[in-house]
């Protein structure tokens, strides 16, 4: 995949909302499991070409030529993603998870969706859980499971006084929560931007 010029977007920035809005697209539809139940895995190209497409068009501002070139995808299905109905995909995403080939407008309206919901703070705390949790064992560090499981509901970006309420009495590598809470910088923008907050201020 062709790498944007540093001086049009942030790639960084894009790649890491791209997957975001990918994951949270795949928690919508029922997780990873419910593709593999269906033996249905072409999806998961879909979702991700239309995350990309979403975010490019919504935070870089790109064109649909500039999408479709990057992405190496046509103009027409870029524009098809673009301009999906997402209340009119959700109406019919059952009978359409069973087609092997998903249409561009179907993956395009579940990546809008996914993307107003990481906009407005509902992260995907479920898939997050999910990868933690391993990585969490092997690794023998349990805070962030902790963390994530207590704020798991709350809308984001959130202030300090709704934090210090959910964490109370959590102890993150010995030290309580609330000690750690009061170097933040609020708002927290979304459960990763804490992650990285807490993390900071552990080392």
């Amino acid at each position: 995949m062709p790498v944007l010029q540093p001086d049009e977007i942030k790639t960084y920035d894009i790649d890491t909302l791209a997957i975001r809005v990918f994951l949270k697209a795949l928690e919508i539809l029922g997780g990873p499991r419910k593709l593999i139940e269906l033996r249905n895995l072409t999806w998961i190209t879909s979702l991700m070409e239309a995350s990309y497409a979403i975010v490019l068009s919504e935070e870089a501002f790109k064109t649909e030529d500039e999408i479709a070139s990057f992405l190496g995808l046509t103009r027409q299905t870029v524009r098809n993603i673009l301009r999906a109905d997402p209340d009119l995909v959700m109406a019919k995403i059952e009978g359409e998870l069973k087609e092997k080939t998903p249409k561009a407008h179907t993956a395009g309206g579940l990546a809008k969706i996914a993307y107003k919901e990481i906009k407005e703070g509902r992260d995907n705390l479920n898939v997050f859980i999910f990868a933690l949790q391993s990585a969490s064992e092997t690794l023998g560090i349990y805070w962030p499971i902790e963390v994530l499981k207590r704020i798991k509901g709350l809308n984001f970006p959130v202030d300090k006084e709704a934090l210090v309420e959910r964490l109370a009495g959590v102890k993150i590598k010995d030290k309580p929560a609330e000690e750690i809470l009061e170097k933040l910088r609020y708002p927290v923008k979304s459960p990763s931007d804490l992650l990285h907050q807490i993390r900071e201020n552990l080392e």
